[in-house]
């Protein structure tokens, strides 16, 4: 017993020294030396990290071909053109009955046209095929939940077109506009209203009372969407729209060529139908549904009218309050 105790023993005498024994793992100190540093993230396989690399290591190779092929990218890109409703990579979407009838009334660029297979035909359905015909547009024949595909799932009646991107005018623009129509400027402005719907309502009231435009800040503001198309029932098409910088700013130049500037809120000093510069050259300022006005853009007002309501309702959208205030306008003028 004593001899096998000595076999599984932790050493065994070797002259004067104590060497390992088998069994204690002496044999495999590699094993135990580990791997060396533990790798870069980038350089692991595996890792986000390294696929990161890899894909940027292919857009460096592909940045340095040929700079005709970068300019033939570019030039299909700005091919596109600019006007419209929904973005896609380069072009948008109009649909509905209405909006793709004034679409093309107006003159707009088109890509393609789609009809719904099956469609049930009405003057407006056939007005449009002839029209595509007529202008050698494509029309293509699709189904109805392509159709829903290319809308975002929005009601299109079975027919949608595809635009290049909205196309907004210069600020100088829409007094150019007035001074061809002989008739005192109006203009509309909207201060903070992001819902494009709202600015689509806003646009079909300019059209309906003879607006000359609408004015909208470029940042956190509404634009003209496919959305701001189906709500202006085809009034995008006719009613340019100006995209400015500094709404601030555009009013106070504005001011300096004439132009009165009445803001819409609750808080007004006089009532609508009391509305003051009605037949003087005139911007109406519609403030967003919640907050209203900004003060900046409040400041640059020469009067603030509101439009009584019960007191059972807290506010008027941006674009019901437009189309009160631009009928008040149309009528003083007529008188």
């Amino acid at each position: 017993m004593a001899g096998n105790s000595s076999r599984r023993g932790a050493t065994r005498k070797a002259g004067s020294k104590k060497v390992a024994a088998a069994g204690t793992g002496g044999k495999n100190r590699r094993a135990l030396e580990g791997r060396g540093p533990t790798p870069k993230a980038e350089d692991r396989e595996y890792h986000p990290a390294h696929k990161a690399k890899i894909a940027a290591e292919r857009r460096a190779v592909a940045g340095t071909r040929g700079t005709s092929g970068r300019q033939a990218a570019g030039a299909s890109r700005s091919a596109a053109g600019s006007k419209g409703g929904r973005k896609s990579s380069t072009h948008e979407i109009v649909s509905g009955r209405n909006s793709v009838v004034e679409a093309l009334r107006a003159g707009i660029p088109v890509s393609t046209v789609y009809i719904a297979s099956r469609l049930e035909a009405d003057d407006r359905t056939r007005e449009i095929i002839a029209a595509a015909g007529n202008s050698n547009y494509p029309l293509l024949e699709v189904s109805r939940s392509e159709l829903d595909r290319l809308t975002d799932g929005s009601v299109h009646q079975g027919v949608a077109i595809q635009v290049p991107p909205y196309e907004y005018v210069d600020d100088d623009d829409l007094l150019d506009a007035a001074a061809e129509s002989e008739r005192a400027a109006l203009i509309v402005a909207l201060d903070g209203v992001t819902d494009p719907r709202n600015l689509g309502a806003v646009l079909r009231s300019a059209g309906a009372f003879g607006a000359h435009g609408v004015l909208v800040p470029e940042r956190r503001a509404a634009g003209v969407t496919a959305s701001a198309w189906k709500v202006s029932a085809g009034a995008a098409a006719r009613v340019p729209v100006a995209r400015v910088t500094n709404l601030v700013r555009t009013l106070q130049g504005l001011k300096q060529a004439g132009v009165f500037v009445v803001g819409l809120d609750g808080g007004g000093d006089t009532t609508i139908t009391e509305l003051p510069y009605a037949t003087d050259p005139l911007v109406l300022v519609v403030g967003s549904e919640g907050k209203g006005l900004s003060r900046l853009v409040r400041e640059q007002c020469d009067a603030i009218a509101s439009i009584p309501i019960t007191s059972s309702v807290e506010s008027l959208n941006a674009g019901v309050a437009a189309g009160i205030a631009l009928y008040e306008v149309a009528r003083q003028r007529a008188i």
